[in-house]
């Protein structure tokens, strides 16, 4: 097959690529990665490329406009290279750095609330190591390598009949490691139930094993480097999820890597790299290698473990939604290609359903919801809402389809949290004058999920939108900044020149449609839950919410748009990224582990499509705040 020079500016960068490859995959390929919410479908039109020069092969022009096609402008899933091309990647395409939520954790040791859980379940982390010295074998102390070493390893740990394995790769280099070491060694173990699994023997030293906590979301992946010893937080790093460029929600992912083989194995791959290149620059940070990480604690959605694991999520979205597994066997890093001991085992928290997953378990298991009499909501808000509700005797969850509104997606100017997105907004009632607050002080460019709850609170207010989310046009007529166009009614947030773009950044009245369709999904999956087991709002004690996207949430306006329930601020809590926090905790303590996976059997899965009680809610939800003000009366 040809292969061709494709240049991408402004960096001027040049990769070989197959004849027929698509500019989205050779922009990944030069490390520049291009938005494709549709997974390369054409569909969403994010991921325009101008095409300087060069032959290609064009295979759809989706939303394109004439214009955008005479000036060069293509979508890069749907350009196909024929020849050398030079290309450039504009900034609104391209997938940059965004707000990741690292837990809310300063470098060190747990916070005060996270140190009093782990003094419940007791520090004793998944891997240990140990030093030991053996005696040296002569013609009459001659019993074999393994029993000597086995023997002591039982003697000094005091593990009685529990079962110690050596897996056949280091059985290999047993010999040659203890004499090398002049019979002085390290010994790194996976420590469970099951019994105690050799992962590493080394030089004899005193240095501490190291962990993995590891969040994997569906935008961005968060991994902690942990002491194992002391519970030391020594680094951590987060960046967006590789394999966003094959589409923005789960949905879209598993359409794409169910098409073939080799589609599974890509997108396992990207986020197995995007693992690996947080973990590498941990590690060079701390002047370590990786084989000073002995075990890894992985959290994540259930469609985002099976594909982390590069298993055919398929069934996952077809009725009846059945997952591979919700208990997932630990294995070796080598299985997967994680830069850390080859036989360090990988431990992922356990699902409850398709849609409630391991990152769910985890927020259950650090907020401590199963272990008091207070009846406890937990809420982690995004392109799915997944909700627990519960105390010490029950658990229910479920999780409802909020769509990508919360992430930006869907809406004229969204954009994740990242450098020019707005994110809080205030507007005068009586001029419809606009400030903005933007994320890094930069120039507008968008506006994030935080963002549009603020701004659809705020449109609310004065009087801009009605409870249905239809433009006022007759309001404030004075004001240019409330209009119509050919297509929609809209409202100016900053005019082209304060976005120093060719455009205006402005919300449109199909965008407050989305998010009031967003809001009623939440909404009505927490009024569904309790009403099935019969619990009364006020009865609840606490609110608990969940990740990057509600950790900027501003509780007054997610209120008064009907997202959250009417109750009294004191009973909202942030919990910033509990999914990392969850595995940190429990790579920290077996019994914190044991409870996790017990929390994942015990919690009843409620299924929203069955019944008329969910799309009941939701339709009731669909106003703001809600069809039935009594819900909020701090809003009448």
């Amino acid at each position: 097959m040809s292969q061709f020079r494709i240049k991408f500016m402004p960096e001027n960068r040049v990769i070989e690529a197959d004849q027929g490859t698509s500019l989205l995959n050779a922009a990944a390929k030069a490390g520049i990665m291009v938005k494709s919410g549709c997974g390369g479908k054409g569909t969403c039109g994010a991921c325009k490329v101008d095409v300087l020069s060069g032959d290609s092969l064009v295979n759809g022009t989706g939303n394109l406009t004439p214009e955008q096609l005479a000036k060069g402008i293509r979508l890069a899933c749907k350009t196909l290279v024929q020849g050398d091309m030079t290309i450039e990647v504009p900034p609104e395409s391209r997938l940059q750095e965004h707000q990741v939520l690292m837990g809310d954790v300063q470098k060190g040791l747990l916070q005060e609330s996270e140190h009093d859980l782990l003094d419940k379940f007791g520090h004793h982390p998944l891997a240990i190591k140990q030093r030991i010295s053996l005696s040296i074998p002569t013609l009459t102390e001659n019993s074999s390598d393994w029993a000597r070493l086995s023997i002591e390893l039982r003697r000094v740990l005091k593990t009685g009949d529990k079962p110690i394995h050596m897996p056949l790769s280091i059985l290999k280099q047993l010999p040659e490691s203890l004499r090398k070491a002049n019979w002085d060694v390290s010994i790194t173990m996976t420590d469970t139930e099951a019994g105690l699994t050799i992962t590493h023997i080394e030089q004899g030293n005193d240095a501490p094993p190291y962990g993995l906590a590891i969040d994997i979301g569906t935008t961005t992946v968060v991994v902690y480097l942990i002491n194992l010893i002391t519970g030391e937080i020594v680094d951590q790093q987060g960046t967006y999820n590789k394999q966003a460029k094959y589409g923005d929600d789960v949905i879209t992912r598993i359409v794409y890597a169910v098409e073939n083989e080799q589609n599974l194995i890509e997108i396992r791959d990207a986020v197995v790299e995007t693992v690996n290149g947080l973990l590498d620059k941990i590690l060079t940070r701390q002047s370590l290698s990786n084989m000073n990480i002995a075990s890894a604690m992985v959290a994540g959605n259930t469609t985002m473990t099976q594909l982390f694991l590069g298993v055919d999520p398929r069934y996952i979205r077809l009725e009846p939604y059945i997952p591979t597994m919700t208990n997932v066997p630990s294995f070796p890093a080598r299985e997967i290609g994680l830069h850390m001991l080859p036989e360090a085992i990988v431990h992922c928290y356990p699902s409850v359903a398709s849609y409630v997953g391991g990152d769910i378990i985890a927020g259950t298991l650090v907020t401590d919801l199963a272990n008091g009499e207070d009846i406890i909501l937990f809420i982690d808000i995004g392109t799915n809402g997944e909700i627990v509700l519960g105390n010490q005797d029950w658990l229910v969850a479920c999780a409802c389809s909020a769509g990508p509104s919360f992430e930006g997606g869907g809406i004229t100017f969204g954009m994740r949290a990242m450098p020019g997105a707005i994110e809080r907004i205030i507007i005068d009632p009586e001029t419809l004058d606009v400030s903005l607050k933007v994320i890094n002080n930069q120039t507008p460019v968008g506006i994030c999920g935080s963002g549009l709850v603020d701004c659809i609170a705020k449109l609310l207010s004065a009087g801009i939108i009605d409870r249905a989310g239809n433009f006022q046009l007759g309001h404030k007529s004075g004001s240019q900044r409330l209009r119509a166009t050919t297509d929609d009614k809209e409202f100016v947030l900053a005019w082209a020149y304060q976005a120093g773009g060719e455009k205006d950044v402005v919300i449109t009245e199909n965008d407050v449609k989305n998010v009031i369709r967003a809001k009623g999904a939440i909404y009505a999956g927490i009024r569904s839950l309790l009403n099935m087991v019969a619990v009364d709002i006020e009865m609840i004690s606490r609110i608990v919410i969940a990740g990057g996207f509600g950790n900027y949430l501003n509780i007054h306006d997610s209120v008064q748009i009907g997202l959250l329930p009417d109750l009294e601020p004191e009973r909202f809590e942030f919990i910033g990224n509990a999914s990392v926090k969850g595995a940190r905790l429990a790579l920290l303590s077996q019994n914190a582990w044991r409870e996790a996976e017990e929390l994942g059997r015990k919690m009843t899965y409620v299924e929203l499509s069955v019944g008329v009680t969910y799309m009941d809610e939701y339709m009731a939800a669909l106003f703001l705040p809600h069809t039935d003000m009594s819900l909020f009366p701090s809003f009448q």
